[in-house]
C-alpha cells in the first residue's frame, strides 16, 4: 500500500529513493519534511519519494483516489489496518475504481488519553502546513504538461475521507495552503470530501469560518454525525475544561446548515452508530461491527464517489438518516 507521511523516521529525515522507512513512535512532533512510501513487513516500510507514487497512482487501474486522514490516537499499523478495510470494500464495491491513498501524521504514543489527546490536537494544527505541501504537489502533477493525454493524472478524481482529528488536520491544511501557496483562494481538488465523526467545532464550516475552505476546494462536503458518539463527549468535556464551549460538528452536524455553502449535506448516523461500534459509536464509516461487511455509511459514501451527486434525485435536499 503507499501512503504519504510527515512522521520523522527512525533513520535519517533526508529522502532517498528505495532506502528504508521506520516510524520513530516515541517522536509525535510533525516533520517539515513530507515522505512518500510504500508498505512493509513488520514495521519496515521503503521510501519511494513523491515521482515514483505519484507515478504509481497514475498507472493504477483505478478510476479515482480515495485520501484517508485518519483520527486521533491512531498508530501507523492501526492506521494501515483500516485504510486496507477501505481498500478491500471499495474492491467489492466496484472492482477497480477506487484507490485508497492513507495519509499519516503524528499521533502521540504516550500512555494517558487526556495527555494524548491534547499532544495529538497539536500536532494535528501543525501538520496542515506538511500536507499543505502535498496538496500543493498533487496540484502540479495534475497540471503537468509531460503527461501522455489517455492517462493524463488529471482525469482521476481525487476524493478525501477525514475521521475524527483527522477534520481538523484538513482544515488547518487548507487554511495554510491557501495563506502561503495560493493567490486567490482555493483551487476545486476534491471531488468529494467526507467528514466522519469530525472532532471540530460545529461553526467549522458555516461561510466565514476556517473551515469554509473545506467546501471550496470540494464539490461535495458530506458531514456524518451522532450525537451518542461518546469519544466526541470525552472531546467536548477535555475541551471544556480549557474554556472552549462548542459542540462537535461530529454530535451536530452543522450547527446552522442554512448558514453553511449549498454543496454541504449532513447525514444523522444517530441509529446506526453505536450497533457499529460498540460502545463508543466513533469508528461507524467502514463495517457493520462484524468486520467484514460493508456497512451502510461506506455504502453512501462510496455511491457519492461513484455518483458525483449526494442527492442525485433531488438537488434541493440537504439531510438524511441512515436507519
Amino acid at each position: 500500500m503507499l501512503f504519504i507521511t510527515n512522521r520523522f523516521p527512525t533513520q535519517s529525515i533526508r529522502s532517498r529513493k528505495g532506502r528504508r522507512f521506520t516510524f520513530d513512535l516515541n517522536n509525535n512532533a510533525p516533520s517539515n519534511s513530507v515522505f512518500y512510501c510504500e508498505t512493509g513487513s513488520d514495521g519496515h516500510h521503503t521510501e519511494i519519494t513523491s515521482g515514483e507514487l505519484l507515478k504509481r497512482v497514475r498507472e493504477s487501474e483505478c478510476r479515482q483516489i480515495l485520501l484517508y486522514l485518519h483520527g486521533f490516537n491512531n498508530l501507523p499499523d492501526v492506521v494501515f489496518e483500516r485504510a486496507a478495510m477501505l481498500q478491500k470494500f471499495c474492491d467489492e464495491a466496484k472492482p477497480k475504481e477506487v484507490l485508497v491513498l492513507p495519509l499519516v501524521w503524528p499521533c502521540d504514543n504516550d500512555k494517558g488519553v487526556v495527555k494524548d489527546y491534547w499532544d495529538d490536537q497539536k500536532s494535528a494544527d501543525q501538520s496542515g502546513y506538511s500536507f499543505a505541501r502535498v496538496l500543493e504537489r498533487f496540484m502540479e502533477w495534475r497540471n503537468s504538461s509531460d503527461n501522455e493525454p489517455d492517462v493524463a493524472p488529471c482525469l482521476k478524481r481525487i476524493n478525501l475521507i477525514s475521521h475524527s482529528m483527522g477534520n481538523r488536520v484538513l482544515r488547518q491544511t487548507l487554511a495554510a495552503w491557501d495563506q502561503y501557496d495560493l493567490a486567490s483562494g482555493v483551487p476545486l481538488l476534491l471531488r468529494n470530501t467526507f467528514m466522519v465523526a469530525a472532532d471540530v467545532v460545529n461553526e467549522t464550516l458555516h461561510e466565514g469560518q476556517l473551515g469554509e475552505l473545506i467546501s471550496h476546494a470540494s464539490r461535495n462536503v458530506v458531514v456524518y454525525y451522532a450525537s451518542d458518539d461518546l469519544a466526541l463527549r470525552a472531546s467536548k468535556a477535555a475541551n471544556l475544561r480549557n474554556k472552549v464551549a462548542s459542540r462537535r460538528l461530529g454530535h451536530t452536524g452543522p450547527e446552522n446548515i442554512k448558514r453553511t455553502p449549498r454543496n454541504v449535506f449532513q447525514v444523522d448516523c444517530d441509529d446506526i452508530n453505536t450497533s457499529y461500534d460498540r460502545p463508543t459509536g466513533h469508528m461507524y464509516f467502514l463495517s457493520n461491527g462484524n468486520g467484514k461487511t460493508q456497512g451502510q455509511v461506506f455504502e453512501h459514501m462510496f455511491e457519492c464517489i461513484v455518483n458525483g451527486r449526494v442527492f442525485p434525485d433531488d438537488p434541493d435536499q440537504r439531510s438524511i438518516i441512515l436507519k
